[in-house]
């Protein structure tokens, strides 16, 4: 008889290493990894991840092994690879916490870690320093002083202040400028530093707010880093094996897994401890935030959302995130909206270009959600559809599949229509049909987006294909979504499923704002 795994307490809301470690929580043991990084090449570091990726634990983590804190790292792969004879100073700036309204806070809220810094060493500064960077960098010079070893400065959410205050650009950029003050002391200060690491949710450029630190490497998107913040497939199989029996394992996978940063994909570990307390699949992460005020930047770029499962972009495009300019991809990526599904190889010629997509079925399903609303369908009428559609899909009612469309589009208040610029937006129908079916999380496969006007998608559910041809046209219906289907062979890849395929023309007026066209037909197994 197999024994009986023990379970321990789930390190929900645990950002320490102390707390988990004392608490006899899980832990995934990142130790070995952070010792990787230190001892790599450089000794200045930038992590870019989603909010709620353990980024924080991270930074402790490698504030306790600087520090010399050996007793917490008791059988973990630290214990014996680390060197605790020789401690360093260790300056932890974080702005995890804060809600900082302008400008004048936040330089108060650094003055204020300073002090704190200041008074943790017993330190006395001369008083001829009064600015962020006299005293930053004086705090600097006194450690390696007085302690004979250079200093560690670790940085937590280096740019909250900042994101806090993407809608008010002139609040956004006052920010910048305090932050930039305070990180550039790190490039004056390099005599007195021993190791730098600064993580948060986006990467702003040098330019803007690391001006100078030239030796920064950013590690975002290096391989060998992918897993540094996450839980592995493994991480879930091994250690958080207790918590596994009543839970479907493929479900896990396709509900939670897929954070990839071209290397190992993860998952976001609040998803999983939260479900592994509630026992329940649910968007955990997703709903403790909503993306306001990035459901509001698509739409007013008027977003044609089937791009969402498959969009291409470069390296520059990625990182070109500042207040004065923020480009979609790079805020859908750099938030946790879109991954990386792949890459093209760098050549001396040719940077990579980088294809794009949603993590998993929590993200897929909650962002899509969120965007209805702005593209001008009423939050009520989707609720009410959402059980009736997989109902009709699942026994194959096309002939109800017609009525469900109409409706769907005509609860699009005429309001919207004169106040709002997506109603102009080629891409606007096809859109809000693409994000209606992702909102349900089905299974969708999207083959061609490269006319707004129209969406060739298939849906693969409950032991049945459904091929969809969506066609925008000016007045009169003309047959032509359902031949589109049959010229172009779209069902052809799906009959080996030995599966029904059903072929579903939908024919949309863009003068009547609705359907003036449906037609089906089935193709039996073979």
């Amino acid at each position: 008889m197999t024994p009986a795994l023990t379970r321990r307490q789930l390190p929900i809301g645990f950002q320490t290493l102390r707390e988990i470690r004392e608490g006899d929580c899980y832990y995934v043991d990142k130790s070995g990894m952070a010792i990787d990084l230190i001892e790599a090449a450089g000794k200045a570091f930038f992590l870019s991840r989603p909010r709620r990726f353990g980024k924080s634990l991270l930074v402790d983590t490698l504030k306790e092994l600087f520090e010399g804190n050996r007793t917490l790292f008791d059988g973990l792969a630290a214990d014996t690879r680390w060197d605790w004879s020789q401690p360093h100073p260790v300056i932890r700036i974080s702005f995890a916490d804060s809600q900082l309204r302008d400008r004048a806070e936040l330089d108060q809220r650094i003055d204020e870690i300073l002090h704190t810094e200041q008074q943790r060493f017993g330190l006395s500064l001369d008083p001829v320093f009064r600015t962020v960077s006299g005293r930053f960098g004086e705090l600097l010079r006194l450690l390696h002083a007085t302690h004979g070893r250079r200093v560690v400065v670790l940085v937590d959410e280096y740019d909250k202040p900042i994101l806090d205050h993407l809608t008010d650009r002139d609040t956004a950029t006052a920010m910048r400028d305090g932050l930039r003050n305070l990180y550039g002391v790190l490039k004056a200060a390099d005599e007195h530093l021993a190791f730098v690491f600064l993580t948060g949710v986006s990467k702003f450029s040098k330019v803007s707010i690391f001006s100078g630190l030239n030796h920064l490497q950013d590690i975002t998107l290096t391989p060998r880093w992918s897993a540094l913040c996450g839980y592995t497939d493994a991480d879930v199989d091994t250690v958080f094996a207790p918590e596994l029996p009543g839970l479907d394992r493929d479900e896990i996978r396709r509900w939670y897994n897929g954070y990839n940063w071209l290397g190992t994909s993860v998952y976001n570990p609040f998803d999983l401890l939260l479900l592994f307390q509630n026992r329940e699949f649910r968007p955990w992460w997703f709903e403790t935030g909503t993306p306001t005020f990035l459901v509001k930047l698509l739409a007013e770029r008027q977003w044609f959302t089937p791009d969402l499962q498959r969009l291409q972009s470069s390296m520059a495009l990625l990182s070109s995130f500042d207040v004065d300019q923020i480009a979609p991809e790079a805020l859908l990526f750099q938030t946790g909206y879109l991954t990386i599904h792949a890459a093209t190889p760098a050549t001396p010629e040719d940077d990579p270009i980088y294809t794009l997509g949603y993590p998993n079925r929590e993200v897929e399903t909650s962002l899509n959600r969120a965007l209805l609303p702005s593209y001008g369908v009423p939050e009520r009428p989707v609720i009410q559809a959402r059980l009736q559609l997989r109902d009709l899909l699942r026994h194959a009612d096309l002939a109800a599949l017609e009525p469900l469309f109409r409706a769907l589009f005509a609860s699009i208040p005429h309001d919207w229509y004169r106040n709002n610029p997506l109603a102009g937006f080629e891409g606007h129908y096809a859109s809000v049909f693409y994000s209606y079916f992702a909102a349900l999380g089905l299974d969708l496969r999207v083959e061609d987006t490269t006319n707004h006007g129209r969406i060739d998608m298939a849906v693969l559910f409950a032991a049945q294909v459904f091929v969809f041809e969506f066609k925008v046209v000016e007045q009169a219906a003309k047959g032509e979504a359902l031949q589109q289907i049959k010229a172009l062979g779209y069902a052809d890849k799906y009959r080996a499923r030995g599966e029904p395929v059903h072929l579903i023309g939908v024919e949309f007026s863009r003068a009547a704002r609705n359907l003036i066209g449906f037609e089906t037909e089935t193709l039996p197994p073979i």
